[in-house]
């Protein structure tokens, strides 16, 4: 039995009138998520943020996220028996992160559904990476309530297998730093050095401009960034990126 298909579904009403949306849109919708709503209403009200209506979706964003996680860890944990537990870590926060889930939700187009106060319209809420990945947790949070957790992790799969099969397990979610560390350390080469070359603007605007050198393989590079950590990463992955066209 599922990690969470104990938990009695309920039948959730949501009567407000404000968070209907037109037909064709919620079908075009739940094409591209791969499965149709029992309760429409809890589809509408997970599109609706909180600056529209006071029935918006902040619950079921948390409700959401929870569902995600389980189905992430239980998919990770089947799928790659051979990963330690702190590289399945790695691989679930990766995976569950703002920036995945704002990818994500640009595919399904989700955006162009969601509905949004005067003030989040005119800020182009729709286009926010936050609002965006809130927003797809919430979907999983509808479907969970709609239908129980084994139709959630149909759809959370639904987006993840297909990404899980293009990337490398060995690398994802991990900085540059440690990539090009890993990497060196493999070969038994000496570590960069990073060293700071400057700053410039205002003491509350400043940019570090930093350089990472790989001596014994003639490798020098520069990376800018707003603190000296953004920096060294910049000019990290430009050497761990030279190391690759060699």
């Amino acid at each position: 039995m599922s990690a969470l298909s104990w938990i009695l579904i309920p039948q959730v009403p949501v009567n407000n009138s404000t968070l209907r949306m037109p037909q064709a849109q919620q079908s075009a919708l739940s094409r591209l998520l791969g499965y149709d709503f029992q309760q429409p209403q809890l589809l509408q009200k997970a599109l609706t943020h909180r600056s529209y209506a006071p029935e918006h979706n902040e619950r079921l964003e948390f409700l959401g996220d929870s569902v995600l996680g389980c189905v992430i860890a239980h998919h990770l944990s089947n799928t790659f028996p051979e990963l330690t537990e702190g590289e399945l870590s790695r691989l679930r926060s990766n995976l569950v992160k703002e920036e995945t889930l704002a990818n994500f939700a640009q595919q399904l187009d989700l955006g162009s559904y969601l509905k949004l106060g005067e003030g989040e319209r005119k800020s182009a809420g729709f286009r926010r990476p936050s609002t965006l990945a809130d927003t797809l947790e919430a979907i999983f949070g509808a479907v969970f309530l709609d239908a129980g957790y084994e139709a959630a992790e149909r759809v959370v799969l639904q987006l993840y297998v297909p990404y899980l099969a293009q990337v490398d397990i060995k690398t994802l979610g991990k900085d540059a730093k440690t990539l090009l560390q890993e990497y060196l350390q493999s070969k038994y080469i000496a570590l960069p050095t990073y060293t700071v070359l400057g700053t410039k603007g205002l003491a509350h605007e400043q940019v570090f401009k930093v350089e990472c050198a790989v001596p014994e393989l003639k490798i020098t590079t520069h990376g800018e960034g707003a603190t000296r950590r953004l920096a060294e990463q910049q000019a990290a992955r430009a050497a761990y990126q030279s190391i690759g066209n060699k």
